[in-house]
């Protein structure tokens, strides 16, 4: 076990001092929670500014004023950390599966609230993670569950793309293809938005969402 004594450690730079740091004065399991979140958003940033290969646990025990041996009480390794914020970015997409579930509105607009999030999402910090993740040689464990998730949203969105079909609130198209082209094209954001752009996750969503939705539409509609 790591001494509790030596768990901070004064941050080296100016990326490491910009983090607060949820250690000083806080126990207890909401203390431990709160400081999971904050070695998996450190990871996030320091993976989206400088890749993967070229970060170190090092490097985020520094943005977080700690030493390297306190990350272990939290994830196991830098791999398992990459799959963590994969999966993290991966939750605001889910939640909107699950919103929409008991919802009677046309398949067409159940598709809106899930893109939006997708796309909020994709420009979040852990955008890069989330589209980068299985090109990234990790186990063939972690390699299984990325692929499962990543699945389960795309079955989502088809799922809603042919609910769309049957109540004529989407145009007649190929489910799969229309699907893999929304996603494509949501996962490109990750590659060219930086948050330190004039336009805000939301504006982002809300204008690729609207693209979106006048090549959905019904023609007449």
């Amino acid at each position: 076990m790591v001494n509790r004594s030596a768990e901070t450690r004064k941050p080296r730079g100016h990326a490491a001092a910009a983090l607060p740091s949820p250690w000083r004065g806080r126990q207890g399991a909401d203390a431990r929670d709160s400081k999971r979140d904050a070695v998996i958003l450190a990871a996030a940033r320091a993976f989206n500014n400088h890749g993967y290969h070229n970060t170190s646990l090092d490097d985020i025990a520094d943005r977080l004023g700690v030493t390297k041996p306190t990350l272990y009480y939290y994830v196991k390794n830098k791999e398992q950390l990459l799959f963590e914020c994969f999966r993290t970015g991966l939750e605001p997409i889910r939640a909107a599966f699950s919103d929409i579930g008991q919802s009677r509105q046309p398949a067409r607009e159940r598709l809106t609230v899930v893109l939006l999030r997708y796309a909020e999402a994709i420009a979040s910090e852990f955008g890069w993670c989330m589209v980068r993740a299985e090109d990234l040689n990790l186990s063939p464990e972690l390699q299984a569950h990325v692929k499962a998730l990543k699945s389960e949203i795309d079955q989502g969105i088809r799922r809603l793309i042919r609910e769309g079909i049957a109540d004529r609130s989407i145009a007649p198209c190929d489910p799969k293809m229309t699907a893999f082209a929304l996603a494509g094209a949501l996962n490109w954001i990750a590659h060219w938005y930086r948050d330190n752009q004039a336009l805000k996750p939301a504006d982002i969503a809300r204008a690729f969402v609207d693209i979106f939705n006048q090549g959905l539409r019904p023609r007449g509609a």
